[in-house]
């Protein structure tokens, strides 16, 4: 009798006790931003590399490994974290805005039965919540994307932002705060796109694995259907990733910007370094995507079950 009273069995009316939306919200964004922490290095190289032979411009880097090995030379181990402070607050924008998006949609749409939304409105309720939370990070992706971008110039054209904070403040003194949602579209543009590849390659891989009998429904299978659809998700959204990059970090020439819209941007990559450099810096962007999402998941179970322990047990 006293352990069906007691708290940690559940709480008055016999469910059992979870942490509060608040906290589930503010665990996803620092489970984000402790992923963040290990995957910048390959978000550094990533940009780089689209930005490399921009404007017909020979090609700074000839490989992502040759652009990581430069940096190191160049800027030192300091520098492969150049923009840190933008990838965190990126992360604490976007992925909280995206779970609480995500989930006061997801219950609104649950039947009066509990019955959970189909796949199809699943999707959509994840490409919804993926663009409001671009939006929301745009700012801190404009500021993350210069930061990454300034030691590949000359000492005399850096911007030279401080860290995140003095980012934002000197882009909107300096440029208008208009600026700070330049290439909000096209960062919209990739969260549905990755949202949309990724649910729709995942089931389809575990599928494909599972009908060949060589997989059974468990972790292998679902680590490999994972990797697949990364594969998939990657090409899928790095042409629209590579015109976010170069809009965030265009420069106005003459008192106009170097590229009209994000259609502009794409046909001068495909006219003057060829159709396939809209894959440019495709190994650190995939290498990335895979452990940003495991270690995202580890540091989340790690902090829910301190959660569980401390504030909800007996």
């Amino acid at each position: 009798m006293a352990a069906a009273a007691s708290p940690a069995a559940g709480g008055v009316d016999g469910k059992p006790r979870t942490s509060p939306k608040s906290v589930k919200f503010l665990f996803g964004g620092l489970a984000g931003m402790g992923a963040t922490v290990f995957v910048q290095p390959l978000d550094l190289v990533k940009n780089r590399m689209q930005l490399s032979g921009e404007g017909a411009k020979t090609r700074e880097y000839k490989t992502s490994f040759h652009a990581l090995t430069s940096i190191l030379k160049t800027e030192g181990l300091g520098g492969i974290y150049t923009g840190l402070s933008a990838g965190l607050l990126r992360q604490a924008t976007y992925t909280t805005t995206r779970l609480g998006i995500y989930t006061v949609l997801f219950e609104r749409l649950t039947g009066a039965d509990g019955t959970p939304p189909g796949f199809l409105l699943k999707a959509l309720i994840g490409m919804t919540a993926g663009a409001t939370g671009a939006f929301v990070g745009t700012p801190a992706e404009v500021a993350l994307i210069r930061m990454t971008a300034d030691g590949r110039l000359p000492p005399d054209q850096r911007r030279g932002y401080k860290n995140v904070f003095n980012a934002l403040i000197r882009i909107a003194q300096e440029e208008g705060v208009p600026t700070l949602w330049r290439g909000c579209i096209p960062t919209m543009a990739r969260a549905v796109v990755v949202n949309a590849a990724q649910l729709a390659s995942y089931s389809q891989s575990k599928q494909f694995l599972l009908d060949s009998g060589y997989f059974s429904d468990n972790i292998l299978c679902h680590f490999c259907a994972s990797m697949i659809s990364g594969l998939v998700t990657t090409a899928a959204s790095m042409p629209v990733d590579i015109v976010k990059t170069r809009i965030q970090n265009m420069r106005m020439i003459d008192g106009k910007p170097e590229y009209k819209n994000g259609l502009d941007v794409l046909m001068k990559v495909i006219r003057y370094e060829g159709f396939f450099s809209l894959w440019k810096g495709f190994t650190p962007y995939y290498a990335r995507l895979g452990p940003h999402t495991v270690l995202t998941f580890i540091f989340l179970e790690q902090m829910n079950k301190a959660y569980k322990r401390l504030f909800l047990s007996g």
